[in-house]
């Protein structure tokens, strides 16, 4: 009995040790009733260093993991219901589309216009607008950073809330708030139209016209200017045209925007006997694409009085020069 103590004793000193060592080298049976061979002994220090390493890694793996839920994206997000009610709260990313049920990649928005379905949910992004949809309220993200106070605290909830100018009123909800986006983003691009038309125009007539015996530079200026803001408008347009036609060509990506269809069993035999929500959808897109197509046509036709005016604009300059 007591020799079996002073080896137990023995093997649990640290090689080095007085007594430690020699017994560690000698013992030929087994450790605490193990029926495997003792392994080679290790050399003085490693067992400390082994075991400080596994410590290191540990710390480091939990330090990294703190780090990256401590730099995780805060999202500012103002919550409207079916009543058009607002709510306002901070979350971090990785809990919202936590509690979303979405993946961290449906949240990083990384094209300035997509309409996107996960889970139930539709993500829209119009260039600076980030919003998620369900078929029981609106989340719009970042809404700090928006500057649309007006039409954020006025125009969306009185939208939401039934009292605005909405055609999809007798649908569910998600209409609403795919309607509301949509024509936030189409008004926007109508303002930018609506605002380069006059100035092209003006600045047109000053440097086409014959009489002049001479050509502000500084007209030329602000015609280059416009015609760069007017590629750039262009270029939105056919983004956001491109957009819902994409969606426009898939009957099942048309479905899958009508949330409430599949959660809401009786909105679903509406739509199978009465209302089809999916052709409702589909006439919704089929709006604003119509309304995106005019507005194209209407830079077009800017575009095309600015290219056949550059021959004029070239021999008033050149009457310019002759004349200095």
């Amino acid at each position: 009995m007591l020799r079996s103590v002073l080896l137990l004793r023995a093997l649990s000193r640290p090689r080095g040790w007085p007594g430690g060592g020699p017994l560690l080298r000698d013992a030929p049976g087994l450790l605490l009733g193990q029926d495997r061979p003792l392994r080679a002994a290790a050399p003085p220090g490693s067992r400390g260093l082994c075991w400080a390493g596994k410590l290191y890694r540990h710390f480091t793996t939990e330090a990294s993991q703190a780090t990256l839920a401590s730099v995780s994206p805060v999202f500012a997000v103002m919550k409207l219901d079916k009543e058009g009610n607002a709510t306002f709260f901070e979350k971090k990313k990785t809990e919202l589309y936590q509690e979303l049920g979405l993946q961290a990649r449906d949240l990083r928005f990384q094209h300035l216009m997509s309409i996107a379905t996960r889970n139930n949910r539709i993500i829209m992004r119009m260039e600076f607008l980030k919003a998620v949809i369900t078929p029981e309220f609106l989340l719009i993200l970042d809404y700090r950073n928006l500057n649309l106070e007006h039409w954020l605290f006025t125009e969306l909830t009185s939208q939401l809330s039934g009292e605005g100018q909405l055609v999809t009123y007798s649908l569910p909800f998600e209409f609403r708030a795919i309607e509301a986006i949509l024509q936030y983003r189409i008004s926007r691009l109508q303002g930018r139209l609506n605002t380069l038309q006059p100035q092209i125009l003006e600045t047109l007539e000053a440097l086409v016209d014959p009489k002049l015996l001479s050509v502000d530079r500084s007209k030329l200026h602000i015609l280059l200017q416009n015609g760069k803001s007017l590629s750039e408008l262009e270029t939105d347009l056919k983004v956001f045209k491109e957009t819902i036609l994409e969606i426009l060509d898939e009957e099942e990506l048309i479905e899958e925007l009508c949330l409430s269809k599949w959660t809401d069993p009786q909105v679903f035999e509406e739509s199978t006997s009465g209302i089809d929500h999916a052709e409702e959808m589909e006439l919704l897109l089929e709006n604003y694409y119509r309304q995106a197509e005019d507005l194209v046509n209407e830079a077009r036709e800017l575009r095309v009085l600015i290219d056949d005016s550059e021959s004029i604009i070239f021999i008033n300059l050149d009457r310019y020069f002759f004349l200095l």
